[in-house]
């Protein structure tokens, strides 16, 4: 294999495979993606629940996911895949005022951008989803044309025309080290003890993000967070075209999987190490938030599980840019829980500022790494 390549990717997740096929598809197919395990999508991509949404306070997230939508749908005809779209909708529920006010917000906001949505009082909740408990439910808000996919059908896709054009694609390739040369070129040393000589380096490593940039001796803002993830026995009492519905003020969410349902308490345990080992210790309360929201729910069993890892910015927004302080050091991290939902969009718009294109169909300073030293970083309010 050659030594040199113009971009290196550190991470073969959905993230990285989304650059590399962008950068391929640009006339860039002198890219590498390397891969620290065997197999590629097994860190954060793997462990997804796939939900794509518009629903966000932050205009710029919103274009995000149509943008990501619209490749998507490309990508499945051009690769040939099967993205298994579900388009069921997402429903957000609020038990607060604040809440209720921050989604009748984005409610306005989605409207304005021709997006159909439908916000909802506890009595339209309950009209339209009897299995709900809606006492302590001020309302909700629906769109519709939201749903989950497959990441693993579109992490292949972008590998498949990557590779088809030329692009490498590298596994058992974990970075060790990463260092500037004094002509302006980077060298990506492997454990395996192979070099890799690169013009532009691509921080796309996931909950590895913070690892990766520590070796260019660069530091990011990511804090790690995992959440677990339960799926129930095949069940009737929630249809199966229902919504990804989201419990805000009482953090819990779910959504139709495989007859059964997929369930979470929505937990942000702060960790330190990328664990991915289910915490059954945590099903207690995750049946109690259950049950207090689908009351039939009490008699349903629980079957497995699985737990991920988030990677979360102190706004809840990406960092896609190039480092302000190491030029041709790039990174795409901190999706703060919708990498999946925006990976195709993240892609092409890292691909863009690496080509040096004028970007105009997104806000991207709001992806920028330097708004946290500016102090005008925007909040997204719609991350649970």
């Amino acid at each position: 294999m050659k030594k040199y390549f113009e971009n290196a990717i550190i991470g073969g997740g959905i993230i990285g495979a989304s650059i590399l096929y962008h950068l391929a598809k640009s006339g860039n197919t002198n890219s590498i993606l390397l891969e620290k395990e065997e197999m590629l999508g097994t860190g954060s991509t793997g462990r997804s629940v796939g939900g794509i949404r518009c629903q966000f306070s932050e205009p710029a997230n919103i274009k995000m996911t149509i943008e990501s939508m619209e490749i998507l749908k490309h990508l499945e005809e051009e690769a040939q895949i099967e993205l298994d779209f579900k388009q069921n909708g997402y429903l957000l529920m609020a038990s607060e005022g604040a809440t209720m006010k921050d989604l009748s917000d984005i409610s306005e906001l989605l409207s304005s951008l021709g997006i159909r949505q439908n916000l909802l009082d506890s009595e339209g909740l309950k009209k339209r989803y009897p299995y709900l408990n809606t006492q302590d439910l001020i309302g909700g808000l629906l769109t519709p044309d939201d749903g989950f996919l497959d990441p693993h059908g579109i992490l292949y896709g972008f590998l498949r025309i990557a590779k088809k054009l030329g692009a490498v694609i590298k596994t058992s390739a974990e970075v060790v080290n990463i260092r500037k040369e004094k002509d302006g070129m980077f060298t990506l040393c492997l454990s395996s003890g192979e070099t890799i000589n690169c013009r532009n380096a691509i921080n796309a490593a996931g909950p590895w993000a913070g690892k990766v940039t520590r070796l260019a001796g660069l530091e990011i803002p990511v804090t790690l967070f995992k959440r677990n993830v339960f799926i129930t026995a095949p069940t009737n009492i929630v249809p199966k075209d229902s919504p990804i519905t989201i419990d805000f003020d009482n953090p819990f969410y779910f959504r139709p999987e495989s007859g059964g349902l997929l369930l979470s308490a929505a937990d942000k345990n702060e960790t330190e190490e990328v664990d991915c080992t289910l915490d059954w210790e945590s099903l207690p309360v995750m049946v109690e938030k259950a049950i207090n929201r689908v009351p039939e729910l009490e008699e349903t069993e629980i079957v497995t599980g699985w737990a991920g890892v988030r990677t979360l910015t102190p706004d809840q927004n990406a960092i896609i840019c190039e480092s302000p302080e190491l030029g041709g050091f790039y990174f795409a991290a901190g999706f703060s829980g919708h990498g999946i939902m925006h990976s195709a969009s993240a892609g092409k718009l890292l691909s863009e500022i690496i080509n040096g294109k004028t970007i105009t169909w997104v806000k991207a300073e709001i992806f920028n790494l330097e708004r946290f030293n500016k102090k005008f970083a925007l909040s997204e309010k719609g991350v649970i």
